[in-house]
C-alpha cells in the first residue's frame, strides 16, 4: 500500500534521523522548508511532523521549531487497539543488551515457533514523567524478522520506530494486532525493575503483531502495577 504524502515526508525523516543526519537535540527541516522541498501545503508538512512528535522522534522547542529528542520515547504496552486514540509516549529505559533467548511456552506459541528455537529479545523499562518505572515491556521478534533486521540487536533506540525499521529492511509490516490481557502477581525481576515491593498485583498485556499474510512480526509482553494499569475503550451501542 503507497504511503499518503505526508507518511511520506515522516518516513523520509525517520530515515535521515536514524542516520544521523539529525543528531539528538538538532534542529529538523521546518514546515515551511518541507512544503517547498516536497511541494505540498504546510498544512502537509506540518502533519508530518505531527506523526513524528506523537511517535516521540521530535518535540516542538518554543523559538527553535522541532528538534530531534534527547530521550527515545514509546508507548505503554496495550495502547494500540483498533479505533483508539493514540497512546501517549513515554520515556524508556533499555535494560540490558538485546539478545537472543528461548521465549517463555506462551511466547513461543504467539510466535509459532516451533520447539528450541531462539527469538530475539529486547528490553525496556517505560518511565512515567518523574522518571518512576511505569511497565516493564519484554519484546520477542522471530528470528526471520530478526535476521534481516540487524539494528533490532543493538541497544541504541531506533529512531525510526522499531515496525517502520522492520518494514524497511523486510517488506513485512503490522495489519492486525492482538492483546490478551491478563493478571498475575510480578516476578522477583519485575519487582526489581518496578521498584515493587511485596507480593503486587500486576497486569501483563501479551501483544502480538501480525503482517500483511498473518505471520506474527513480534510478541510484547508489558507488564504494568495494577495501580498504574488503565485501559479506556470507546465503541458505539
Amino acid at each position: 500500500m503507497a504511503l499518503l504524502k505526508y507518511e511520506e515526508i515522516a518516513e523520509s525523516l525517520r530515515v535521515r534521523i536514524a542516520s544521523g543526519e539529525f543528531q539528538p537535540g538538532e534542529t529538523v527541516p521546518s514546515g515551511r522548508d518541507l512544503a517547498e522541498q516536497w511541494s505540498v501545503s504546510r498544512a502537509t508538512a506540518i502533519k508530518a511532523m505531527d506523526v513524528l512528535r506523537a511517535d516521540g522522534v521530535v518535540e516542538a522547542r518554543q523559538g527553535t521549531g522541532f528538534i530531534v529528542t534527547e530521550t527515545p520515547v514509546a508507548r505503554p504496552a496495550g495502547g494500540r487497539q483498533a479505533g483508539s486514540a493514540r497512546a501517549s509516549g513515554m520515556p524508556f529505559l533499555r535494560v540490558g543488551t538485546p539478545d537472543r533467548a528461548m521465549p517463555p511456552a506462551h511466547v513461543a506459541e504467539a510466535l509459532r515457533l516451533g520447539a528450541d528455537v531462539e527469538a530475539l529479545r529486547r528490553v525496556r523499562v517505560l518511565q512515567l514523567p518523574d522518571g518512576s518505572p511505569h511497565s516493564y515491556v519484554t519484546a520477542w521478534f522471530p528470528p526471520e524478522v530478526a535476521d534481516e533486521a540487524p539494528r533490532l540487536a543493538q541497544p541504541a533506540p531506533i529512531a525510526e520506530g522499531t515496525s517502520r525499521y522492520v518494514r524497511r529492511q523486510t517488506g513485512r509490516f503490522p495489519v492486525e494486532g492482538t492483546d490478551t490481557t491478563t493478571v498475575r502477581l510480578a516476578t522477583e525481576a519485575e519487582a526489581e525493575h518496578l521498584t515493587l515491593t511485596g507480593p503486587t498485583a500486576v497486569a501483563v498485556v501479551l501483544h502480538t503483531a501480525y503482517d500483511q499474510e498473518g505471520r506474527p512480526v513480534v510478541c510484547e509482553e508489558g507488564v504494568t502495577p495494577g495501580a498504574l494499569f488503565e485501559r479506556v475503550e470507546t465503541y458505539p451501542m
